[in-house]
């Protein structure tokens, strides 16, 4: 499947700041269910980008900049996809998978989560990717989405008590559970090619990863009940959303900042398709 991607970011400082640091993770790589035929990182200011690579193999651009009122980050390109039935292949593995047992504030859990996590291992009996399955279905049973409840720094916990929130906190939970029943686990940055046609977002999406035995990395999208597909384009990972987040940065002196986040996903050349 070939993928259009368009991502735009913009920030709003009143009053203007007097500097921005800008960590943008916005740069897919190819692997072997993903191919980047073509991409390009576009910003509004006329500083200079960057890049390197962080711990983990992301593709990263630094910006620095100010004074400044606005920033816009806009990414575009074509990606071409290929199902592996949620195998993961062909990726620079900088870590031994026990790595991504290591908890963090975003992806600790609470005695409900580790029950949750322990009756579920207990009825795969030994069966690491059986156990993975049973426990993507049931977090989306668990869950409703809902943007409003939840930000981008609410807590698996958090999130697992509202039984509520968007992608990210799926992943979070799935992450945090994952790793308690001692699975290694890890966040997905990324976009989704939406089966309803939706093709106009209001931000990116995430899943999750975990290592099975055998298998190797398998990708789990909890918030669509699916493994992941050639409808899912891969950017960048971590060992949870602060660490794989499209921009992450600070800013020095303003006032309030307004973000604002577009994002579109189609399949290249479906309109033609469609009219032949």
């Amino acid at each position: 499947m070939r993928l259009r991607i368009a991502h735009s970011t913009n920030y709003r400082y009143e009053p203007p700041a007097s500097g921005v640091i800008q960590i943008l993770r916005m740069t897919p790589g190819s692997h072997d269910g993903q191919y980047v035929v073509e991409w390009q990182i576009d910003v509004s200011t006329d500083s200079r980008l960057d890049v390197h690579q962080d711990a983990f193999g992301n593709v990263t651009h630094v910006l620095t900049y100010g004074p400044i009122a606005d920033l816009t980050i806009n990414v575009e390109g074509l990606i071409e996809t290929h199902d592996t039935g949620g195998v993961l292949k062909g990726t620079d593995e900088r870590f031994p998978p026990s790595l991504f047992l290591r908890s963090t504030p975003l992806t600790e859990v609470n005695p409900a989560m580790a029950t949750f996590s322990r009756e579920l291992s207990s009825e795969s009996e030994g069966d690491v990717l059986g156990f993975l399955h049973a426990l993507m279905m049931q977090i989306n049973e668990h869950m409703m989405f809902d943007e409003d409840p939840t930000n981008s720094g609410t807590s698996a916990v958090e999130a697992f008590g509202l039984k509520r929130g968007v992608c990210q906190d799926y992943a979070h939970i799935f992450i945090a559970c994952a790793r308690s029943g001692g699975v290694p686990a890890r966040f997905v940055a990324g976009h989704f090619l939406r089966a309803d046609g939706m093709v106009n977002q209001q931000a990116g999406h995430a899943w999750a990863e975990a290592f099975v035995p055998d298998l190797g990395w398998v990708g789990f999208d909890p918030a669509n009940a699916i493994c992941t597909t050639d409808a899912h384009a891969r950017v960048a990972i971590g060992l949870d959303y602060l660490g794989a987040a499209p921009v992450r940065g600070t800013r020095y002196g303003g006032g309030m900042e307004t973000l604002s986040v577009a994002v579109k996903v189609d399949q290249a050349g479906r309109q033609i398709q469609s009219q032949s």
